[in-house]
């Protein structure tokens, strides 16, 4: 990872697509580095990275369409009892909780159109971990605060990606700008904080709105990140001339209000900056230009239950098939130490060839 204002670039890990086999002598080193696993411990890969972060989808489905993200209309979803139950979301998280797993994110979709999720909160927090939080485009999140608060969820992100109510129709295609920024008050008031907003950047959609963006940032305490356009919309559309970079987003704004780093990047998607004045904190996700594959910590369940080790790996191992053929809780940890084992050294959106996940970013979850 290259620092926005370091010199000296630090290692990225890259590598070719997870599907591409290689020779059959590489077949047989993989082979060896796999009966290499420890079955105890920690869960670590080849790399030795250790991996504490779970992002659990709870479902593939969203009352948003996002131009980013989905279609208008046509999106096919998961039939619903496709989909992980409760008991078995809480059954995954409390195997992974005796792995290591410390921090549990509830994504989607949109999580908070399945139904009863309080519930599931509860379940999680009664498990221990020492941080479980959410992210929303927040239509629903209003009226919902209070009982997420008691069933023990600790923090919300909330995605906005316009101040403009005309624009942020533009890019959400539904919902409504006001919504958000009510449920934004509301999750202060109930001191789930800190606040973050996530800001996906779309060049001639909203990159002109970079520097209101970081006023906004400046005059209310929020934590706003600005978010790189990734390679994981449902329409497969995405590319470079849509991308505005870390770096990009960087200067433009400090050369309006002077920004200095906070603390390492360590595996934290967001490189942190404050304003020099003290007024406020913005964020950078990098993952295109600037990858933090060499410190990556996450692994994510799928609605539909499977385990995968990456964002733009197909690599998948079906938790759900296992749960529902009877395994037992050491075969659950099992699959999941495989997962993080097989973890490639990096995404490889940079390299030649390089072919976007068969799922979309709603199909994984985020």
């Amino acid at each position: 990872m290259t620092t926005i204002d370091g010199d000296a670039p630090t290692p990225v890990f890259v590598s070719v697509r997870p599907h591409v086999r290689e020779s059959a002598t590489g077949a047989s080193d993989e082979k060896a580095e796999r009966l290499a696993m420890p079955e105890s411990g920690p869960l670590v890969d080849r790399y030795g990275r250790i991996h504490n972060d779970l992002r659990i989808s709870v479902t593939d489905r969203c009352n948003l369409r996002c131009v980013y993200c989905m279609p208008e209309v046509g999106m096919t979803f998961q039939p619903r009892d496709a989909l992980l139950t409760f008991d078995e979301m809480i059954r995954v998280a409390r195997v992974a909780r005796e792995l290591g797993i410390t921090a549990i994110r509830l994504t989607g979709g949109e999580p908070l159109v399945r139904k009863n999720l309080p519930s599931l909160v509860q379940r999680l927090s009664a498990l221990g971990f020492d941080d479980l939080a959410l992210t929303t485009n927040a239509m629903l999140l209003t009226p919902m605060v209070t009982s997420l608060k008691d069933a023990g969820l600790k923090r919300v992100n909330i995605s906005c990606d316009s101040l403009k109510p005309d624009r942020f129709n533009s890019i959400r295609r539904r919902g409504d700008l006001q919504t958000v920024i009510e449920a934004m008050a509301a999750v202060e008031a109930a001191g789930l904080t800190p606040l973050k907003l996530n800001v996906v950047i779309l060049r001639g959609q909203n990159d002109d709105e970079i520097l209101d963006f970081a006023a906004f940032a400046r005059e209310t305490g929020r934590v706003v990140r600005f978010i790189e356009f990734m390679p994981l919309d449902a329409q497969g559309k995405w590319d470079n001339s849509q991308l505005v970079s870390g770096r990009e987003i960087f200067e433009l704004i400090s050369a309006r209000w002077p920004l200095e780093a906070i603390g390492n990047h360590n595996s934290a998607p967001a490189e942190r900056f404050a304003f020099v004045d003290g007024q406020g904190e913005i964020g950078l996700i990098s993952s295109v230009t600037q990858p933090f594959c060499g410190t990556c910590n996450r692994l994510r369940l799928t609605a539909d239950g499977a385990i995968r080790n990456c964002l733009f790996s197909d690599d998948e191992h079906s938790l759900r098939d296992l749960i529902r053929d009877g395994a037992d809780d050491d075969v659950i940890a099992l699959a999941l130490r495989r997962a993080v084992w097989e973890k490639y050294p990096g995404h490889a959106i940079n390299e030649p060839g390089f072919l976007s996940p068969t799922r979309s970013m709603s199909m994984i979850g985020g």
